[in-house]
């Protein structure tokens, strides 16, 4: 047997090496992926957070382990408590941070510190006013703010009065969106009267409604349309168009964003258009990209997920239905 003994040492000094590298390919295959959405209260960030557990499935079936580490704010707002969860995710080391900003200037630095420490940043949904992150993958909102006003003032006509529902400050998904609606108001329109612009609503339906109302009580009867920016100040403006006795189309409504209130508004005709977009791909690109990044591979800087107007006539073609009624289910207890 001891003539065995030498062959052996030097065939295990051969593969040693070989099998420390195999170790460490197998350890860089599993990733800690830290996705913090701007809030977890609303129906939307259900679809975003299907969508990654989408990619977690999909890439632990290619032999990648991904543990989607999902933490957000409660409400949409709070950019102190959005910072705490970056830092809290930086402390812990985590590979990479995919991220829909509460505050396009807030998060900056937070984030920043992030990339120093060498955790890439995948953007979703919402921009930052930084080249850091390395992809940035959403709806082209400046795009969407131009679509809803071209299909409201198709509604209203070209000498219609309408007046927009703002989100709140910081936001810049919402922000971009409010003036693209301007621009082509202001541009192509220039015979609709923009009865008010300034108001916003805030980031729960409840605040929304109360500015919805007020602004109702002063221009309800004046005003032949409106349009709202996201999913809250839409459920708001239509709960408080109920309650005026304008909605049924007695002021034509365009909103972004999707739910089951928001869709059964869109059956009922009181309101007149969403446009709908693809939280659940943003999602699921957001984790795939950071798992791209990390694994050395080139990701595209820019990624338009889309954005559908949905009316009640179209509702039912596939495309619009299965972004009206995205899968969560199938991904989400």
């Amino acid at each position: 047997m001891k003539h065995l003994v030498r062959p052996l040492r030097f065939l295990l000094r051969l593969l040693l090496p070989t099998l420390a590298a195999a170790a460490a390919g197998l350890a860089a295959e599993s990733y800690n992926i830290a996705v913090i959405p701007m809030g977890t209260t609303h129906d939307y960030w259900k679809g975003v957070q299907a969508g990654t557990v989408k990619a977690q499935r999909e890439l632990a079936a290619a032999g990648v382990k991904v543990n989607v580490l999902w933490k957000g704010p409660l409400k949409e707002d709070d950019r102190e408590q959005q910072v705490q969860v970056v830092e809290n995710f930086i402390g812990r080391r985590v590979h990479a941070i995919v991220i829909s900003p509460v505050d396009h200037n807030a998060l900056v630095a937070p984030l920043a510190t992030a990339v120093r420490g060498r955790i890439p940043v995948i953007l979703i949904d919402s921009g930052l006013n930084s080249d850091l992150p390395v992809s940035y993958i959403g709806t082209d909102n400046r795009e969407g703010g131009r679509e809803a006003a071209r299909t409201l003032a198709g509604l209203v006509g070209p000498q219609g009065r309408v007046i927009m529902l703002r989100y709140s400050t910081g936001s810049a998904a919402t922000e971009e969106r409010e003036e693209g609606f301007l621009e082509v108001m202001r541009r192509d329109f220039p015979g609709i009267r923009l009865v008010s612009t300034d108001q916003h609503g805030g980031v729960t339906r409840d605040t929304a409604y109360r500015t919805a109302q007020n602004l109702l009580n002063r221009h309800g009867r004046e005003i032949d349309g409106v349009f709202t920016c996201n999913q809250p100040t839409t459920a708001g403006m239509l709960l408080a168009l109920r309650d005026a006795g304008l909605a049924g189309g007695k002021v034509k409504f365009v909103g972004f964003d999707t739910g089951a209130e928001l869709v059964g508004g869109l059956r009922a005709g009181d309101i007149s258009g969403l446009l709908v977009q693809d939280p659940l791909r943003m999602g699921y690109l957001g984790v795939r990209y950071a798992v791209a990044v990390l694994r050395g591979e080139s990701v595209e800087k820019f990624v338009d997920t889309g954005v559908t107007v949905a009316t009640r006539e179209n509702l039912s073609d596939p495309a619009v239905h299965a972004l009206v009624h995205p899968p969560i289910d199938e991904y989400l207890p």
